[in-house]
This record gives structure tokens, sequence and C-alpha cells, in this order.
């Protein structure tokens, strides 16, 4: 049987499952860190975010799409994934989500949950501050997640 997203209710910031884990979440790309899912991160480790800004300063490799993987615990990442542009509507008043972006580095963190044999753990990327849709993330994370049988669990806090 081939697997599915998994929703369960709770704080991604806490993986319950066994083995190696990958948090996922959507970065901005402009350096951006305040606001949304990362203050809960913030609140739990300081490295992500200090990686993160470190990575916009320094410019490299820093663009849509790209991943940024922190270790946080000994079993445990974080996946900073540039999949927004600015942080605010466009004029024409499209969200800051760039699905192709997340769709980007949705398979670099394949490869990555690959190599260590790690699950991902995320809240509805994308869907927050970000004004994506869900409707269009889930079929990303099926493809590029679920298809390679890769554990994958999206978080509703409560």
């Amino acid at each position: 049987m081939a697997k599915e997203i998994e929703y369960i209710k709770g704080d991604a910031t806490s993986p319950q499952t066994k083995g190696n884990k990958i948090i996922v979440h959507v970065c901005n790309d402009i350096g951006g860190w305040g606001r949304g899912f990362v203050m809960a991160l913030s609140n739990k480790w300081k490295t992500p975010e200090q990686e993160y800004r470190g990575w916009f300063a320094s410019k490299e490799n820093f663009a849509l799409g790209k991943v940024q993987f922190v270790q946080v615990e000994e079993d445990l990442w974080v996946a900073n994934l540039i999949g927004q542009h600015k942080t605010r509507p466009d004029k024409e008043g499209n969200p800051p989500v760039r699905y192709s972006a997340i769709q980007e580095g949705m398979k670099e963190i394949a490869s990555h949950a690959g190599r260590l044999t790690a699950s991902i753990h995320m809240p509805r990327i994308g869907c927050g501050l970000a004004g994506g849709k869900w409707e269009n993330i889930e079929p990303i994370l099926n493809e590029e997640l679920i298809s390679k049988d890769i554990s994958t669990v999206v978080y509703d806090f409560e």
C-alpha cells in the first residue's frame, strides 16, 4: 500500500516518530525572520535563525527553491526552504508564496531525507503568511515525497 501524507493535530517542532527527522518550513527571499512558524522554531532552537541570517548575509546560493539544512538535535534537522518572494502580496495581489520554488526545494529535501533515512514533518507550509493554498501544496508533497515513499507528517497546531 502506498503511503499517504499523515495529518495530525500537534506541534510540528516536536515530531514524535523514531529515527531521523527533518522539520520543513518556508522562508522568504529577503532575509526576514520574525513572524509565523519561525517564532516557534526560534523559541526551541536558536541555530535555524542564526544559520538562515548568515546564509542571507553571505548571498551564497541564497535564492528561491534553495534549502539549508540545520541540525538541531542528534536525529533532527530543520530545513529552511526559500519558497516565498518578499513578505507581502505584489501590486497584482499575488501572494508571496512561490509554488515552483517549494517544489524545487522539496526535490532537495527528498534527496536529503533519502540519505538520512529521515521522515518529514511540517506545518501546512506556504499557507500562513506566504498566502498559499493547501490544495496547491499537497500535490507537490505527494509528487516529491510520498511517491518516493518518504514518510510525511503535516501538523495542525491546536
